[in-house]
């Protein structure tokens, strides 16, 4: 496997963050289209928590990559200094 650029890891967080965006707005749109009765209401909770878990999970894989980002760009660094 070859390893990715600080490019290609800080646009792939990125698209982590969009991803998270579009998970929360969905949630939202989600909730106010139910209708406010208790049925609605547990509905809602249960599509509340999901983007909550979803999001959490996404923000923990994102962390993952910037420390992989800044593992690469320690390395790089070495590399030049080593070479120079």
């Amino acid at each position: 496997m070859q390893t990715p650029t600080t490019a290609q890891i800080r646009t792939a967080i990125e698209v982590l963050k969009k991803l998270g965006e579009r998970i929360n707005t969905h949630a939202e749109d989600s909730v106010m289209q139910l209708s406010e009765t208790a049925n609605g209401a547990n509905h809602a909770g249960h599509i509340e928590v999901g983007a909550i878990e979803q999001t959490t999970r996404i923000e923990a894989v994102a962390t993952q990559l910037k420390q992989w980002r800044d593992e690469l760009g320690q390395d790089r660094r070495q590399c030049v200094s080593h070479h120079v």
